[in-house]
């Protein structure tokens, strides 16, 4: 892949074709741990993390073992497995070296295994593939990683957002999830903004 289609690629992920605000992927540990800015922040990198390493074993599973032997029906579950093995050494890591941001993530950390921003990544980077030859690892890599910060960037957004609601003055009726779906959908229109962006 040229540098062109690299940034271009790189620019769809993050704002374009943002896993959040534009798929609609990932939207559990998008509400559930984005009440804090440092815990949003802690869970975008864990995801990060993950979304690149699975975008590149899932590739070159895809590419070496799945698409050679046609076995491409154990897509869906072979991505599982290894977002679920990666999942579990981000959390021994976390639980080693980072007991504290490991506490606050809580339950949304093992949650990471079923986000489908993440086995969302792996596939369609299988799409990507199918639709354009020049794509390769590169891309795959390159998408995962992109797509990671877009969801990092996203989280983060809205969880300082949200920090602010304890000093905003709403109706009563609105208060917790409601505020937050309401802010959501502004922030998913906001990037939606992002959709007649050109790249050269």
């Amino acid at each position: 892949m040229t540098f062109t289609e690299i940034f271009a690629l790189s620019l769809g992920a993050i704002l374009t074709e943002n896993f959040i605000f534009v798929k609609f992927l990932g939207i559990c540990p998008f509400l559930g741990v984005s009440k804090k800015t440092d815990t949003a922040l802690g869970m975008g990198l864990a995801v990060i993390f993950v979304m690149t390493i699975s975008s590149a074993v899932t590739y070159l599973l895809d590419t070496l073992v799945l698409v050679r032997f046609d076995i491409v029906y154990m897509r869906t579950i072979v991505y599982i497995l290894v977002i679920a093995a990666l999942v579990q050494f981000v959390e021994m890591v976390l639980m080693k070296l980072m007991p504290a941001l490991y506490q606050a993530l809580g339950i949304y950390l093992p949650l990471i295994t079923t986000n489908c921003a993440v086995l969302g990544a792996a596939l369609l980077n299988v799409d990507k593939a199918a639709e354009n030859p020049s794509f390769n690892f590169l891309g795959a890599v390159t998408f995962g990683m992109t797509g990671g910060i877009g969801f990092t960037l996203a989280i983060v957004l809205f969880a300082s957002i949200r920090e602010k609601f304890e000093l905003a003055d709403y109706p009563k009726a609105f208060e917790g999830f409601p505020i937050a779906l309401v802010t959501a959908s502004l922030l998913s229109i906001a990037f939606m903004g992002f959709q007649g962006l050109k790249v050269f």
